[in-house]
């Protein structure tokens, strides 16, 4: 079943049962008002009735005419009057044949009993006249509002609930497309995305609710599939580009060296040819098994607590120890005063080297210059950023510079692969992060790594 008709199903089931339960309510409600407001009705002529016909006062004209004047006769009114009853024998009496036997034993035992027979209600009371004898008083009349006003509620009622129905459907087919809208949305743009067009995104709304988490959890599995699709297609597109150029250097000078003989210092140089062009392609090698083993779901490595201050420390160290020359300085004036701030969630190893490569690459381009390091906690995110005075990207070039073995066309006097960047880039989305880098021809290059603090930050 779809999850609309599912919706449908419940507000109807919801609203309709609601509605009958309340309609039910009201008219069990005034149906029992009706019956003990008539039998009170009842009551008031039984014993005005009473009063007039047993009693031969002055008062009981007085009664008479306020009968008269305020109390409206009744539909089929009758009354019966036995004087001077024995209650033992009351029952039994030939006169009461037509009425109910538990109506009369109420009036004996009570002195008062009420029973309704079809459309007719029956009173009954004995009433004590001053000269203390009993007599019986019985009083019938048909229930007007029973009969009418109680049939028109009645078929108001349901005239209501099929107005109630029809508006309730319109209502559930409307609320369930609004809830169902944004769904359908996600599933007609998560339809159009394929391996061609990686790069589009779910429009995450504004508000704060499941759809919202929903959409965010889709664009999180986009970015870790393009991500991974990148690196795989990278490698096998590059990788037979940048392995054939050594091996076809190693194949060639081995061929040389074994056209003819040759002197020892001939075979050490072809030798020390082939060693060099081997070492290349090892670097190569690694670059590329290290780009695609960046390429996961997020899952394949162990995330633990990072603390980020110390892990730009140990960059320090790594990149002066690779490159003594290096000049870097650090800028921790904006830390916050609970070190819990600087923790993400992440995994040492990957974030150690995707930062080294990025400071590696400024140091690199820098041709001596300071290199400047800042790290900082802005809202809910650590932010480094990498900051140097170097040849910097043409602004041109800046949509390649995450393509792997890319390098800029000013890089030519800078031994480099093309690799740094985009593993970078990798680490830092496999920690839900963001890589920015804004430069500037001969100005220099401004790298930022947007990183969430981990959950367990207190």
């Amino acid at each position: 079943m779809k999850l609309q008709n599912k919706i449908i199903y419940i507000l109807l089931t919801a609203f309709i049962g609601y509605t009958l339960l309340f309609s039910g309510f009201i008219y069990y409600s005034i149906s029992i008002f009706a019956f003990t407001d008539f039998y009170k009705r009842l009551e008031i002529r039984a014993i005005a009735t009473a009063k007039i016909e047993l009693e031969k006062q002055k008062d009981s004209n007085v009664v008479q005419q306020l009968r008269q004047d305020y109390l409206e006769p009744l539909a089929n009114e009758q009354h019966l009057i036995l004087e001077d009853i024995n209650e033992e024998n009351l029952v039994d009496d030939p006169r009461l044949k037509d009425f109910n036997k538990s109506f009369l034993n109420d009036v004996v035992a009570e002195g008062i009993g009420t029973y309704s027979q079809q459309n007719a209600f029956f009173y009954g009371t004995i009433y004590k006249t001053p000269d203390q004898k009993k007599h019986l008083v019985i009083l019938s009349a048909e229930n007007y509002f029973i009969t009418h006003h109680l049939a028109y509620l009645r078929n108001l009622i349901f005239t209501s609930l099929a107005i109630a129905f029809l508006l309730i459907v319109v209502f559930s087919i409307m609320f369930s497309r609004k809830i169902i809208e944004p769904i359908q949305n996600i599933i007609k743009k998560t339809k159009k995305i394929g391996s061609e067009n990686l790069h589009m995104r779910l429009e995450v709304p504004e508000n704060n609710d499941s759809v919202r988490e929903l959409a965010q959890t889709f664009n999180d599995m986009l970015n870790r599939l393009e991500t991974s699709f990148e690196t795989q297609k990278n490698f096998i597109s590059n990788a037979s580009h940048e392995l054939n150029t050594p091996l076809t250097s190693i194949i060639g000078e081995a061929d040389v060296s074994l056209s003819k003989l040759r002197k020892p210092e001939e075979y050490v140089e072809s030798l020390n040819a082939i060693l060099d062009e081997a070492e290349k392609l090892q670097k190569k090698t690694q670059a590329l098994l290290l780009l695609a083993q960046t390429g996961f779901d997020g899952k394949k490595q162990k995330f633990g607590k990072v603390r980020m201050d110390q892990l730009i420390l140990d960059v320090k160290e790594t990149v002066e120890k690779i490159q003594t020359k290096n000049k870097i300085s650090l800028d921790f004036s904006l830390l916050p005063e609970n070190p819990l701030l600087l923790k993400v969630l992440g995994n040492e190893q990957l974030l150690h080297l995707a930062v080294s490569n990025i400071v590696l690459n400024a140091c690199k381009y820098s041709d001596g210059q300071t290199v400047n390091i800042a790290l900082a906690v802005m809202d809910g995110s650590i932010i480094i950023i990498v900051k140097d005075s170097g040849i910097g990207i043409p602004s041109d070039e800046m949509d390649y510079i995450y393509d792997p073995y890319f390098r800029a066309s000013n890089t030519k006097n800078h031994e480099g692969h093309g690799i740094g960047l985009p593993l970078a880039r990798n680490i830092i989305r496999i920690h839900d992060g963001v890589l920015k880098v804004n430069s500037s021809l001969n100005k220099g290059t401004t790298v930022e790594i947007h990183l969430p603090k981990g959950d367990f930050v207190l």
